[in-house]
């Protein structure tokens, strides 16, 4: 018997938001639409003015920036699109869109952006931009010109709940010409009322430190068992959401204090910003959601978009990271509470939310730090439930905050953080997703998930201090956003080599997840604490979601609700179909096994790399097996090939040890110790007759009482042509 190791160890060129040509001759050839007959754009007045004292008219000649966001077509297409993208089992799964397509299919046309651009000119606005996925054209103008174009008039506030802070705004909703009612979405930039803050929490009297203290990687990561992966981030790209700057020289502190490498951190500007060369009182948050990104996937690619912290800067972020199509994974740690912000510009970066979804990208958001009533700190007031956005979009997972509690780097409790943010959107349904366990009601509630964000258990963090920079804890959801983030990434990184799609939106599948046995084996279900309105409960609850993470646990179900598309119904596209094939991921998944199996002891070395599927090899009663489901197209011809050592201490010409191979349960070729040999030899089966369905392929290995043998699988392939 030889000694074994039990252990298991995402073309086409988009141009991004930018200035576009607005020649004289482009814009008069869409007709001007009448605008004597108008239509009203319902919510897009900011709650702050029936709070607030108006001051006075807003000069006429000030110049104001604005963003006419344009509809989606084809919605209910859209809706059944990303309901199949995410399905297994559909044509449609796995199969994202590119930007081109999104366009093409549900985006706004050329021509409805020639209508707008025609209307904004003829009012007196000056056409900047139009976004690359054409959801947005941005117009300045004075502001008699705005207020004639879109029926309103600016006032000067002062918001007494906010220290008398001044700010302009309409006093009513602004309306377009009815021409243009069936193609405009909505209009902001009207007032500079709403900002997004931050939702970083610090230990009270938090000073810089020379040396770290709280968690460093090895704590979240040994935890959360992020480090059960095997894996780092290597190929997947994820996008901070950042209305703020950062210097790189905490950032790569942090990264040498760890013992941390990857690609540089880069900045994307948006709209003209980029706080890098001066940060400003956000540069804490910046820093936080780079260096948890790094602290869980070191080798992924960071790119920091830095947008006006206006309703346009936020718009043309969400627009422009789409268009780019440069992430799998977008990391928000900014965030408004639902009743401060106008519903039309929350419509406006929603729907480029549906974009990502439809193009596979994972985008996880801080549910915020003011537990249920999310307007605390702003004008609706510390009385009014609410909660925050973006995290209460469908198309983002909401995450919120717990206290957790560890055993040298082990997880040992966690309870709710009192103060994470969670309850019930005012702005959106329920998703059809959203079931299970106390997940009741006809509108969205968060968070979907959580982990570690009470600072009194906070992050070890490089930044800049009051005097200097240095070492401080932070906490709050916007260091549970990032820390899924990093999960999102490595997922990646492990489906790519399984295979499989990248997560995409991750909501659809985690609510799987929840509802099903691996329930328990992919999340900590926080059952203890409370928020102002919520309690914690067994399940779901609206302080911690479903719970905080069992990494490996978690992305071993993810895989598996990968399922196998059907069978294409024409054609054959040449291929090879299984998912992890030279087990080269260290984990099982997609593959199904025994325990023990997928293993990278020298005992017995792989054909290629460094893992295999050792199946037996015990010298006493044993059975091992090793599976995969996968869907082989019509009309191909298909071949399993596999490479084969059998190693055994039997004699003679009896076979007593035998390796089955079936698929659906009909053995298709037998091996046993008397195919025993000094290395691998590569074995084929023609599978050409399970053309057009849906196969499990299994390994079987039965071994006796007596006398080992090893069956050393690898360097699988079913090819088809």
């Amino acid at each position: 018997m030889r000694p074994r190791s039990l252990a298991l160890a995402a073309a086409l060129a988009i141009l991004p938001l930018t200035a576009v040509s607005l020649g004289v001759g482009t814009a008069q050839a869409a007709p001007t639409p009448n605008a004597s007959a108008r239509v009203a754009l319902p919510q897009t007045v900011t709650p702050a003015v029936a709070r607030s004292h108006k001051q006075g008219d807003v000069p006429a000649d000030r110049r104001i920036s604005v963003a006419v966001s344009l509809k989606l077509r084809n919605t209910a297409e859209l809706d059944r699109f990303l309901s199949a993208v995410g399905t297994p089992g559909t044509a449609e799964f796995g199969h994202y869109l590119t930007p081109a397509q999104f366009t093409e299919r549900f985006g706004p046309t050329q021509a409805d952006v020639d209508q707008v651009r025609a209307f904004l000119t003829a009012q007196g606005l000056k056409v900047d931009s139009v976004s690359a996925n054409r959801q947005v054209v941005n117009a300045t103008g004075s502001t008699s010109a705005v207020a004639a174009a879109f029926g309103t008039h600016e006032s000067t506030y002062s918001d007494p709940q906010q220290g008398n802070r001044s700010f302009f705004a309409n006093d009513a909703a602004a309306s377009v010409p009815a021409a243009l009612a069936g193609v405009v979405e909505g209009v902001s930039g009207l007032n500079d009322h709403t900002v997004r803050t931050t939702r970083i929490a610090k230990p009270e009297a938090s000073t810089p430190h020379a040396t770290p203290s709280g968690f460093g990687p090895a704590g979240y990561d040994g935890a959360y068992r992020l480090n059960q992966l095997g894996a780092d981030g290597t190929g997947s790209t994820v996008a901070l959401w950042e209305f703020d700057g950062y210097k790189s020289t905490n950032l790569t502190t942090y990264d040498s204090q760890f013992g941390l490498s990857g690609p540089a951190v880069s900045t994307v500007s948006v709209d003209g910003a980029n706080y890098d060369a001066k940060p400003g009182d956000g540069q804490g948050e910046v820093e936080l959601d780079s260096e948890i990104v790094r602290g869980v996937a070191p080798k992924a690619t960071q790119l920091v978009y830095e947008a006006p912290n206006t309703d346009q800067g936020e718009i043309d972020m969400a627009a422009k990271i789409v268009a780019d199509n440069r992430v799998s994974v977008i990391s928000i740690s900014w965030g408004s509470c639902e009743p401060d912000t106008t519903a039309a510009s929350m419509t406006a970066v929603n729907n480029s939310f549906k974009q990502a979804a439809a193009q596979g990208i994972s985008i996880f958001s801080a549910s915020g730090d003011d537990g249920s009533r999310d307007c605390t700190r702003s004008t609706s007031g510390s009385t009014v439930k609410a909660v925050d956005f973006p995290a209460s979009s469908p198309y983002n997972t909401g995450v919120g905050g717990t206290n957790l509690k560890v055993s040298g780097t082990t997880y040992s409790s966690e309870s709710a953080w009192s103060t994470a943010g969670g309850g019930v959107s005012t702005q959106f349904a329920k998703p059809a997703w959203q079931t299970g366990t106390n997940v009741t009601g006809t509108m969205r509630t968060v968070p979907d998930i959580s982990s570690n964000a009470d600072p009194a258990s906070g992050f070890a963090i490089y930044t800049q201090g009051s005097t200097a920079a240095g070492w401080q804890v932070y906490g709050g959801t916007s260091a549970a956003a990032p820390l899924w983030s990093g999960f999102a990434a490595l997922y990646n990184q492990k489906a790519k080599a399984a295979s499989k799609p990248v997560l995409g939106e991750v909501n659809p599948k985690l609510y799987t997840v929840a509802n099903s046995s691996s329930y328990a084996t992919s999340l900590h279900d926080v059952t203890s604490g409370s928020n102002q309105d919520f309690a914690t409960k067994t399940g779901y609850d609206q302080v911690t979601g479903w719970g905080t993470p069992i990494a490996d646990g978690l992305a071993n179900a993810l895989l598996g609700t990968g399922g196998t598309t059907p069978p294409p119904t024409g054609g054959c596209t040449a291929g090879q179909l299984l998912g992890n094939p030279g087990f080269e991921t260290g984990t099982a998944a997609p593959w199904t096994t025994s325990t023990g199996v997928v293993d990278n002891s020298a005992s017995e070395a792989a054909h290629s790399g460094s893992w295999k599927a050792w199946m037996n090899g015990y010298g006493s009663a044993h059975t091992d097996t090793v599976s995969q489901s996968v869907a082989i197209p019509a009309g191909c011809k298909a071949t399993l090939g596999f490479w084969l050592h059998v190693d055994t201490a039997e004699t003679g010409t009896t076979a007593y040890d035998k390796l089955t191979l079936s698929v659906n349960g009909t053995s298709v070729a037998t091996y046993s110790n008397l195919d025993k040999s000094t290395g691998y030899v590569q074995k084929t089966v023609d599978l050409s007759a399970y053309a057009g369905q849906t196969v499990t392929v299994k390994f079987t290995g039965v071994e006796d009482a007596s006398l080992q043998t090893s069956f050393v699988i690898d360097d699988t392939a079913l090819t088809v042509s």
